[in-house]
């Protein structure tokens, strides 16, 4: 890892380098409200981070995914589906100090805080990402070359085995950002449009603590009915704050020559703190794209589905993060189609327990899940016979219906055929009278006509003296070939 930092830095001259917003089209400070610079209000984000809304979204989300384990996948092109491939060893164990639910966990509270992670690289003697170090936002600096490339200034951090400052290409950073809003390379924050949301809050509780340390009592005054020397007043204020305030709170005060106390602070009621302080919770969570419910403000959902809530805190605040972080590791750790990285959202999407097992019901009667796959699912063990989806056996598909009324029509053709044959054989050896035949071919081919019975069997009437004959070829060819043309036809009119 050092080796090719190094070797990038004596490359690449400084004069090549710029810092990101030191020329072109970002050059300008970014307040966190109008008027924020001139009235020298800063909002701090480790300030604004300890309000407990702020607190409450960024480890909300932060928990939620890294507790999603990566996976690298692989599409079956031919199956259009995706299978699990072998667990890549650094993202099971990112470095030396993290596990991968704390380097996930990382990854995101750098950009709910700072909107940009960055992610240094470590390479083996092969050239592969064997490790992976998040670094201090505040000690990155993004560089762009007169070329348009990108490079990364780092300083010294021992945990990432940097003794020194180093320069790096793009190449060897993950560098994920938030919202874009100013430059394609710098992230923002969702703090910088609720920092003063935070600040306030955190206001608020300032002032409520100190009233509550004042025992409930607000702040006032001291009047006389007359005027009072300068030298009375300083004397009346000082011996007032040294019995009646700090830790003397509450002793009895005794007031004469007509003096009397005055509150002046607006009470917790007068001032609607309660509100207030949901106000700035309702607009944080709004801000980090969080349902109010999911930190306590706002009202919680008559909707009795898990799931569905679940999806919707995904669609709505999850998704977008996630997403992008697998494209980063996907560029990261140089992984290419058919392969690429997943975050595993079973745990966050997962649904009550009669919902799950009526889905793997239905999933496995419709014949496109195996039981095995459900168990799977469940963490059940498979079962043998349990890996192949099974089907009723009175269920068939299309295809094979129309196989079977095709063969149907050609069976029920040859059987017709057979039978004209029997009744033509037993006319033409006398073994059964001309009308009887005709009588009964009336009935068994009803689609024929009078005249084209009668073409059929008139051929058959035997010479005098009747004697037993066997019909000539030709005759009998005649009429099966002519009785042949009627029944398909026929057939072909009801099917």
């Amino acid at each position: 890892m050092n080796a090719v930092a190094r070797f990038a830095r004596r490359l690449i001259p400084k004069s090549f380098l710029a810092p990101v917003g030191s020329t072109g089209w970002w050059p300008r400070s970014i307040e966190s409200f109008p008027g924020a610079w001139q009235q020298n209000t800063v909002v701090d984000r480790f300030s604004a981070g300890s309000y407990w809304a702020v607190f409450a979204c960024i480890t909300l989300i932060a928990k939620d995914i890294s507790k999603m384990r990566p996976r690298v996948m692989q599409r079956d092109r031919a199956a259009g589906i995706f299978s699990v491939t072998e667990m890549r060893p650094v993202l099971n164990k990112p470095n030396h100090y993290q596990t991968r639910v704390e380097f996930l966990f990382s990854w995101i509270i750098c950009q709910m805080l700072y909107g940009n992670t960055y992610v240094l690289k470590r390479r083996d003697s092969r050239g592969f990402v064997d490790a992976l170090y998040i670094l201090d936002p505040n000690r990155v600096m993004p560089l762009v070359s007169t070329d348009g490339s990108v490079y990364y200034q780092l300083h010294a951090d021992n945990l990432a085995n940097m003794q020194e400052g180093i320069v790096v290409p793009a190449s060897e950073i993950i560098h994920d950002r938030m919202y874009t809003l100013h430059h394609p390379l710098v992230g923002v924050s969702p703090i910088y449009a609720c920092g003063i949301a935070a600040v306030q809050g955190l206001a608020i509780q300032d002032n409520s603590a100190k009233f509550f340390q004042n025992m409930s009592r607000p702040s006032g005054v001291l009047t006389a009915p007359g005027a009072i020397s300068d030298v009375t007043a300083t004397r009346l204020k000082t011996l007032w704050e040294e019995n009646y305030s700090g830790n003397n709170i509450g002793r009895v005060g005794v007031l004469g020559d007509g003096l009397k106390y005055e509150g002046m602070t607006i009470t917790a009621t007068d001032s609607q703190l309660i509100e207030q302080l949901k106000m700035t919770g309702e607009m944080i969570a709004a801000c980090f794209h969080v349902p109010g419910y999911k930190i306590g403000v706002g009202a919680m959902p008559t909707v009795s589905n898990t799931a569905a809530l679940n999806q919707q805190y995904y669609d709505q605040c999850l998704q977008y993060i996630i997403e992008k972080l697998e494209l980063r590791l996907d560029e990261g750790l140089e992984i290419e189609p058919p392969f690429e990285t997943w975050l595993d959202l079973s745990g966050l999407l997962r649904m009550d327990p009669e919902a799950r097992y009526k889905s793997h019901n239905e999933a496995i009667n419709g014949g496109w899940k195996s039981p095995n796959e459900a168990r799977r699912e469940e963490d059940l063990k498979p079962v043998a016979g349990g890996d192949t989806p099974y089907m009723q056996q009175q269920n068939y598909s299309l295809a094979a219906l129309n196989d079977r009324d095709r063969k149907s029509s050609q069976q029920d053709l040859s059987n017709q055929v057979a039978a004209l044959q029997s009744l033509m054989t037993a006319g033409a050896t006398a073994a059964l009278p001309i009308e009887s035949i005709a009588a009964a071919m009336r009935v068994a081919f009803p689609f024929l006509t009078d005249a084209q019975v009668s073409a059929i069997v008139n051929p058959l009437k035997p010479v005098e003296p009747p004697q037993p004959q066997t019909p000539d070829e030709g005759t009998m060819e005649q009429a099966l070939s002519f009785l042949r043309t009627e029944i398909r036809g026929s057939n072909h009119a009801r099917y």
